[in-house]
């Protein structure tokens, strides 16, 4: 997937006929009281990020946070703004060639029909309606499970990008739960027949799981409460150098953290990535990138390095 071209006035005739407005709330943007089978791993053999005559250069972006209960607020930004922004920002300003963007939803193996929930890969506005066409609030999380996205993604897409360039796409997840390295988080092999039904042997560790994606994707983890700075800490342990952080009042400027987040990836000085926001939205940014570490990317356009990191 992959065809057509974004505009922006797409987005004002989908937002209207939807009636989302700033006020919007999750349950009235998400009205889908189902999960669908079209978006659930379990149905779902790979999601493809194809060239073509609209995309000669594409690049697969996944967007993944989390739609527990407690992250409706953030479901709700992305929808009634920050998907949006972030397309039209990764045209203005280019970080990345011809995006395909991806969005992902997940909760945890505790809500097995709703662990994941995965649009295609898109380059128009069906990105944002199949975004509406999700089912948010369910379940709980001991952990951020970033790890769902990441098996996904190393196991279930296909991407010209890296098969044809070995150029690699992006992974950003956002949530505001720790990272659960540090409890020995692992995918079972249970979970992966129930989640994915895909037989396997063995269980991935969060790490093995981490080396897969990374292989084909530059992958980030944005904390979205330093409050809990216990959340912060353990994914700067796990993932030095790919963990931002953005506070809940800021969230409005989730898509200039997620542009420069790109942008640094591919070569941007941190300082001129902030500065070229306005005054409020470079402190977010900046702040936001302080841990971000640009020499992990030196070698992305070969596509396959592999950061250190922390302790077990």
């Amino acid at each position: 997937m992959g065809y057509g071209s974004y505009r922006a006035s797409d987005w004002t005739k989908l937002k209207n006929s939807r009636g989302i407005s700033s006020s919007s709330n999750a349950d009235s943007i998400f009205s889908s009281n189902k999960y669908q089978d079209k978006y659930n791993p379990r149905f779902i053999n790979m999601r493809e990020s194809c060239d073509s005559a609209d995309s000669p250069n594409s690049t697969p972006i996944i967007i993944a946070f989390d739609v527990t209960g407690s992250m409706g607020y953030l479901a709700a930004e992305i929808a009634k703004n920050s998907l949006n922004k972030t397309i039209t920002y990764l045209y203005e300003k280019q970080p990345v060639p011809n995006p395909h963007i991806m969005c992902g939803a997940f909760t945890g193996p505790s809500c097995p029909q709703g662990s994941l929930q995965v649009t295609q890969f898109e380059a128009d506005i069906r990105v944002i309606e199949q975004l509406l066409e999700l089912k948010v609030g369910d379940g709980w999380n001991a952990y951020s499970y970033d790890s769902l996205v990441w098996y996904f993604a190393a196991k279930h897409t296909r991407t010209d990008s890296f098969e044809k360039r070995q150029k690699k796409g992006f992974i950003i997840c956002i949530g505001d739960e720790v990272c659960g390295f540090s409890q020995n988080e692992r995918l079972q092999k249970d979970e992966i027949i129930k989640i994915f039904s895909d037989d396997h042997a063995d269980d991935y560790s969060l790490r093995k799981l981490f080396e897969m994606a990374n292989k084909k994707y530059e992958i980030f983890h944005i904390v979205t409460n330093k409050q809990d700075s216990e959340a912060y800490n353990t994914w700067h342990s796990f993932l030095p150098g790919r963990v931002a952080l953005i506070e809940p009042e800021n969230i409005d400027y989730l898509s200039e953290v997620i542009t420069s987040l790109m942008q640094v990836a591919n070569g941007k000085d941190k300082t001129e990535a902030a500065d070229q926001w306005n005054k409020k939205a470079a402190k977010v940014v900046e702040e936001a990138l302080k841990d971000i570490n640009p020499s992990l990317f030196t070698d992305n356009s070969k596509g396959f390095h592999l950061p250190f990191f922390g302790k077990k």
